[in-house]
């Protein structure tokens, strides 16, 4: 969220894919220059195209588009001029053990997928990349100011939990600088306070900086400017209230919150284990629901009630639906899937059908395309790539 979500470490920002075994067998691949019956450009470079990976009952899918292949990648975040993504990988098999933050380029590795190349460096990890106003600098969360390797796997002795490293902070890069021999590569450190800075998003408008923060004592939404001044703290109820995106007016956020039991002893049992998880920089993600606040904290509003893990929120083009991820039609948990609802609430629409991991999605800023991290069409277990569909 990372939750954009339910997110962020090493071993869990990817928010779950490593719980996901179900995959399709090798797909039928075509070039994304080879068209069937949409006749249409792949809007990043080198796409794949891969119309036999959309299911039964995808209905909004007209065209599908494989951008990576090996490891597993997520959080892909549009640029706003919509032609490239921002994203997370780590891919131990070719020692990137990490989350590291990438970008994808603006020509074509090959026929079989987008060019690549690594944004952030190669100390700590890192989470959670969206592109600035203008393109040129994308702003992620590292560790790599306090850590120099990889941070410990989570101590799932406590269940499934996600750490919180306190390490990370908010940083910005250019896209693509060129540096010399010998030169350290530029960037700007937009937080710089002990605590979980993390889960940095944009307002479409271009003026604000949306972030999950602990540094007020509990899991909390705030917000700066681009240069990380102007701090403004949105959410302040108990709960991991997190992974938030603007609406295009700049206006809303929606985010996931921790969904603790109404009243009772059973709440204050809930609420009593996510401060003990807490105070270890640990939270529990599988009770999460989706709300909506206004970016001045006014007018929270809850959206769904479905149990389960909902997260990885983000409002349609027209700001008057959601479309979110979740685990709660799945009698095993272990089923995530693409939904949308409307911004009052109301009757749930399945986007997604595969059998496993779809999850993080993110319209362009023109409505056309979606961007999601899906399973489907993976080569090894747990294998988790990003997909462009054409939208309808």
């Amino acid at each position: 969220m990372s939750t954009r979500s339910t997110s962020r470490s090493t071993s869990q920002s990817l928010r779950g894919r490593q719980l996901f075994a179900a995959l399709l067998a090798a797909p039928f691949f075509a070039s994304c220059s080879t068209l069937d019956s949409v006749d249409t450009d792949c809007p990043i470079a080198g796409g794949t195209r891969v119309d036999a990976l959309i299911q039964e009952g995808e209905v909004h899918f007209a065209a599908l588009w494989k951008l990576t292949s090996g490891g597993e990648n997520a959080e892909g975040y549009w640029n706003f001029a919509g032609d490239r993504l921002s994203l997370q990988r780590r891919n131990p098999a070719e020692g990137v053990n990490c989350d590291r933050i990438y970008v994808t380029g603006t020509s074509a590795k090959d026929q079989m997928g987008a060019k690549i190349t690594q944004l952030s460096g190669d100390k700590g990890t890192t989470t959670c990349a969206h592109f600035l106003p203008g393109d040129q600098e994308v702003v992620y969360a590292s560790t790599h100011g306090m850590m120099q390797s990889c941070p410990p796997a989570p101590d799932h002795s406590l269940g499934y939990v996600w750490t919180l490293y306190p390490e990370h902070d908010l940083f910005a890069r250019p896209v693509d600088y060129k540096t010399k021999k010998g030169e350290a590569y530029p960037e700007r450190q937009i937080t710089d306070q002990w605590g979980y800075d993390a889960e940095a998003t944009v307002s479409p408008v271009g003026d604000r900086i949306v972030f999950t923060s602990t540094r007020s004592g509990d899991i909390e939404i705030w917000t700066c400017d681009l240069e990380g001044n102007n701090l403004f703290q949105v959410t302040d109820t108990i709960g991991y209230d997190g992974g938030a995106f603007y609406s295009h007016d700049g206006e809303r956020l929606v985010f996931r919150t921790t969904a603790f039991p109404a009243e009772g002893e059973e709440r204050e049992k809930a609420i009593a284990d996510y401060k003990e998880l807490l105070a270890k920089d640990m939270v529990r993600p599988s009770r999460m629901e989706i709300y909506t606040i206004n970016a001045d904290g006014t007018g929270r509003k809850q959206i769904t009630d479905l149990g389960g893990a909902s997260f990885a929120p983000y409002f349609y083009p027209d700001d008057d639906r959601i479309m979110f991820a979740s685990n709660y039609a799945s009698a095993s948990g272990r089923e995530f899937d693409l939904f949308a609802v409307d911004d009052e609430g109301g009757e749930i629409e399945q986007i997604t059908t595969y059998e496993g991991f779809d999850s993080f999605p993110m319209f362009s800023f023109d409505g056309k395309w979606l961007v999601f991290a899906s399973n489907r069409g993976g080569e090894t277990e747990g294998e988790t790539n990003l997909y462009v569909a054409l939208w309808q």
